[in-house]
């Protein structure tokens, strides 16, 4: 990849982009919470040449999210169980939302 090729990814949510030490530093929180959601398998980052975990937008949304529940006092496997079951119910919602608006467009051509 070059780094005009590198430059046109910045605004894709799922390029790994940060290192674990600046994604800690942008959630304010540690190294070890990000290894924790790992562990989890709440997120799974990318790993560089050099073996170094590497973060995307997106991933890091889910560990801002996990950071939110964890700071309320809910356990990190919890607040795991929760993400996850958030994510499911949203997708189950898109899906719905899909199937009612082709269910409509069937009705409304039928008449």
């Amino acid at each position: 990849m070059t780094a005009d090729d590198s430059f046109g990814r910045l605004d894709d949510d799922d390029y790994p982009a940060y290192t674990m030490g600046r994604a800690a530093e942008m959630l304010g929180t540690t190294q070890g919470f990000l290894r924790a959601l790992g562990e989890a398998r709440l997120i799974t980052p990318l790993r560089s040449p050099g073996g170094h975990r590497r973060y995307s937008r997106y991933q890091l949304r889910i560990a801002a999210r996990a950071r939110e529940l964890v700071d309320h006092g809910t356990p990190i496997e919890s607040a795991c169980r929760i993400i996850i079951l958030e994510e499911q119910l949203e997708e189950a919602q898109r899906i719905n939302a899909e199937h009612h608006c082709a269910a409509e467009a069937n009705t409304t051509a039928s008449i």
